[in-house]
């Protein structure tokens, strides 16, 4: 088994903050995903929040990116990894996974 991190990208900020209600339901979508995926998942991650950018020219305030969070799985190489990414909630949602192989140093 590889292990794979996977790096979840919202691709446009909601119109409106979400009420309590559907940040229930997206939560709960997502425990429903990552218990599904049973001893796939190696570490369920983290959500990201405030971020900034450093560079060559020094820091720039608020991040660059659209990068919301990320997980660690296994699975049998690049294409089983990307099959688990198609079914992620993000996905549904209007965002995107992008997943990576990694490497013991």
């Amino acid at each position: 088994m590889a292990t794979f991190v996977f790096v979840y990208k919202m691709g446009c900020p909601p119109a409106a903050e979400p009420s309590p209600a559907e940040m229930e339901a997206v939560m709960a979508a997502w425990r429903q995903w990552f218990e599904g995926l049973g001893h796939a998942v190696a570490d369920i991650g983290t959500p990201f929040s405030a971020a900034t950018t450093v560079g060559p020219d020094g820091v720039a305030d608020g991040g660059a990116s659209e990068l919301v969070g990320y997980s660690i799985f296994t699975a049998d190489d690049l294409n089983a990894a990307a099959a688990i990414a198609k079914t992620c909630p993000i996905v549904g949602g209007g965002g995107s996974v992008e997943v990576y192989e990694s490497h013991a140093m």
